[in-house]
């Protein structure tokens, strides 16, 4: 039974507060502090996330407005724009990226049931990057071209849940191919990539480690037919052959046999040429595999669309980087809160819903009921939807 409590404080008591000390431990994050803990700023940081607010200022005039709600929302002062800009600027930001960490790992096996439809055992993750354009003046450190400022966001999602479960971030200017370095690939695991990442030395060290991969060939790649299976082409599969590299370089960074299965798209109306190292799945299932990769992108648009990762509080690199990972953070939270409370309406609409009532005193489950998400959606037909189930 409700006893008073806000809608945000409902939310918030899905995190694990230990953790999140043991985080703020790790690296010493509430040293000399007086004001505004580390808790707190990840509070006001999540409530600009939740109800879309667009700076310092409007935090601050936001959150007065509530005033005599903060405290049971877990504040213990009014929050000054102030006091949380040099928060943002001084606290480290890897708490608040090894804190979303521990959430993914609460996330992933909710939705580690999540039918992909490709009759596989094994997980398949989708590797992709995007780019966050910044004014070079008030972000010096982002160097992306010469009168241009950027960040990128190397992503790879968990494609049963749409869960993150690796982010880096750069300046604009490193290249997609250089995060295969800092991955820790699982072995028995699918990776789906662009052509970007087209490098055969990286994709060499994931096959030594039996990690399989689904990526798009370059048209001037060079290689030999060892063989060709049979295809039934009715399924979209032109052709299915086993080649070995011969190009002077590509020859000896990957020595190995690979397959190369070329699918013509009849909703694109193009035909598309994969590499994999796997030779025992289906050629349709390779193309599948593939198609899946959509969903990195979905990732991206839906974050841009509904988070606040494109405006920043601070132009400080530690401040975007905070920032990022409570938005990623918020994501990955409301996709908690979405299956262990059983919602079945679409993140969207949770998250639009949960904007309007953060400080009103109500069950969240009863928030949602009777809500006809199809009438939301009908509302709105260019919303990304990023969970189809």
């Amino acid at each position: 039974m409700n006893q008073g409590r806000t809608v945000f404080a409902q939310i918030m008591e899905f995190l694990s507060h230990d953790e999140f000390r043991r985080c703020v431990n790790r690296y010493d994050g509430n040293r000399r502090v007086r004001t505004l803990p580390c808790w707190e700023q990840f509070l006001a940081l999540a409530f600009a996330q939740l109800t879309y607010r667009e700076s310092l200022r409007d935090i601050e005039v936001c959150l007065a407005a509530q005033g005599s709600k903060l405290y049971h929302s877990g504040f213990r002062a009014p929050v000054k724009r102030s006091t949380l800009a040099e928060a943002n600027e001084g606290r480290d930001w890897r708490i608040y990226a090894d804190f979303a960490q521990s959430l993914i790992s609460i996330a992933r096996p909710l939705y580690a049931d999540e039918d992909l439809g490709l009759d596989l055992d094994a997980t398949v993750y989708a590797l992709d990057a995007t780019t966050i354009d910044l004014c070079l003046a008030l972000f010096p450190w982002a160097r992306f071209r010469r009168a241009k400022g950027a960040v990128k966001l190397h992503t790879m999602i968990d494609l049963q849940g749409s869960i993150p479960v690796f982010i880096h971030i750069t300046d604009g200017k490193v290249h997609d191919v250089n995060v295969l370095d800092l991955l820790l690939p699982e072995p028995g695991s699918y990776i789906v990539m662009d052509r970007g990442y087209l490098d055969f030395a990286r994709l060499y060290q994931l096959h030594q480690i039996v990690t399989f991969f689904v990526i798009r060939a370059k048209v001037n790649l060079q290689f030999l037919r060892r063989y060709s299976h049979p295809v039934d082409k009715s399924t979209g599969v032109r052709s299915d052959q086993t080649i070995v590299l011969t190009g002077p370089k590509s020859s000896t960074l990957y020595p190995a046999p690979l397959r190369r299965v070329s699918y013509y798209s009849a909703d694109m109306d193009k035909r598309l040429v994969f590499l994999t190292n796997n030779f025992s799945l289906p050629s349709p299932t390779v193309a599948a595999i593939y198609r899946c990769r959509w969903q990195v992108e979905l990732f991206f648009k839906w974050i841009k669309q509904h988070l606040r990762i494109k405006r920043f509080f601070g132009t400080s690199d530690n401040s975007v980087k905070t920032q990022i990972w409570t938005a990623v953070s918020v994501y990955v939270l409301i996709a908690i809160i979405k299956k262990i409370l059983g919602l079945d309406q679409s993140l969207y609409t949770i998250l639009q819903i949960l904007s309007l009532t953060l400080f009103e005193k109500t069950p969240i489950s009863s928030l949602f009921s009777g809500v006809d998400d199809s009438i939301v959606m009908d509302e709105s037909p260019n919303q990304l939807k990023l969970f189809p189930f």
